[in-house]
């Protein structure tokens, strides 16, 4: 009963409708970018292993150079408008690559600056996007909310690679990204619709800069709940982001398969994301949410072993086996972890935590795109696979190793009694 008055007081509430709905199409123009974006680069422009890694690294390299102060400006400002500038920057610099294609000028050096520039915009974003949605949304609806956010952006990752398979095939795939351009315009007038105001925040209360960011810093190093929950993650997280930044490559060089098929492989393995989102409220409840995160890891990274052993025919199904149980793991991991935090972290630190949280968890994936490409390049795409999919075992043997292990349920409170096993 209380799961059900839950979600329909999230159908009543016009402004988070508005915010689920802007983000599900700027989240599904996003899915396409990740396909095309590579692909223009192995299809276009010829580009080598080492390149596409790097492609990759640049996408995630904002979040090691400003992720932390990221926190710190974002609780400076209100959000919407953070978050509405994100949209419109990121529309723009998608946008530059079909008009440059058109032009006859697209080069690397542009895909790498728009790979960084949205990265950049990205940062802010899912700062403050963070920071924004409890003022939307009700404490208690907060786990229902954050598993439709991710329900629905599991949806878009799944739509989004076939679509951008599609898409480069009709159209090339330099012109796709046009797609992606508009959903973020999209994004942006759905946020521009919002009414609910925004809570203010005593700018009398602000410290310096970096004593803010320190403040952050120190909250979540010092809480071992949130530490836990970002070195695991920070040490796996270069080895999946190598897979994800090699998957292209590989389908298209390795195993042999045109965009189309590109894209239906990475759409069918998504699902996994959609079944995830949908079962993870039940996992919590059922198991608590102290297990949740540490077994949805456990039972879903060493499936991605099968993806190296992907070939053409029925092999096919090894890579959208592998990847369909990674993504349901991740986001069951990702519904609880996130739903949890927001709840947990005072919200006056909430935008710097998350910023210090996602600086070392993303910080580390950019050098997850150079190794995978760097070792593509010295011992080939499928010997890369087999050595990143092993590395990204890490992360859940180092929940399973942590104090996570002997609890059910997280606490919801800094301090609060934990139920122990």
């Amino acid at each position: 009963m209380p799961e059900l008055l839950g979600v329909c007081q999230l159908r009543r509430n016009r402004d988070f409708t508005l915010l689920w709905a802007g983000q599900t199409i700027g989240d599904l123009g996003t899915a396409v970018s990740t396909v095309v974006l590579p692909l223009i680069a192995v299809s276009t422009l010829d580009a080598s292993p080492v390149a596409v890694g790097a492609l990759s690294a640049a996408t995630w390299l904002p979040w090691l150079l400003i992720g932390l102060p990221a926190g710190a400006w974002v609780d400076r400002l209100p959000y919407r408008p953070v978050l509405v500038s994100c949209d419109l920057a990121r529309m723009l610099l998608i946008g530059s690559i079909p008009v440059a294609a058109a032009t006859g000028h697209l080069g690397l050096a542009q895909l790498y600056v728009v790979a960084f520039g949205t990265g950049v915009g990205t940062v802010f974003f899912q700062v403050a996007y963070q920071a924004y949605l409890p003022m939307l949304v009700d404490r208690d609806d907060l786990t229902a909310a954050n598993a439709r956010l991710q329900g629905s952006s599991s949806v878009a990752l799944v739509g989004g690679p076939g679509l951008g398979g599609l898409l480069s095939q009709v159209m090339r795939a330099p012109y796709a990204l046009a797609v992606d351009a508009a959903s973020y315009l999209v994004s942006a007038v759905t946020l521009l619709a919002i009414r609910t105001p925004e809570a203010p925040r005593l700018k009398s209360a602000r410290e310096p800069l970096l004593r803010e960011v320190r403040t952050g810093a120190r909250h979540v190093l010092a809480d071992r709940l949130l530490r836990v929950l970002t070195i695991a993650p920070a040490a796996g997280n270069p080895f999946f982001a190598g897979i994800m930044a090699l998957a292209v490559l590989f389908l298209v060089r390795t195993v042999g398969v045109g965009p189309g098929t590109v894209g239906v492989l990475l759409a069918a393995g998504s699902l996994g994301g959609i079944v995830g989102a949908m079962l993870a409220r039940r996992i919590g409840r059922a198991l608590g949410t102290a297990r949740a995160l540490w077994l949805s890891m456990a039972l879903s990274a060493p499936a991605a072993l099968l993806i190296p052993l992907t070939a053409h025919g029925a092999r096919l199904l090894f890579f959208v086996i592998g990847l369909f149980v990674l993504e349901a793991g991740i986001l069951i991991y990702n519904v609880t972890i996130v739903a949890w935090r927001q709840a947990y972290v005072p919200p006056a630190l909430i935008g710097r935590v998350v910023a210090t949280m996602r600086f070392l968890l993303f910080g580390t994936i950019p050098l997850g795109g150079l190794l995978g490409g760097a070792l593509a390049g010295s011992i080939g795409v499928r010997e890369a696979m087999w050595v990143l999919v092993a590395g990204n075992l890490l992360m859940p043997l180092l929940l399973v190793a942590s104090p996570l292990r002997r609890l059910r349920d997280m606490p919801t409170a800094p301090g609060e009694l934990i139920t122990v096993t």
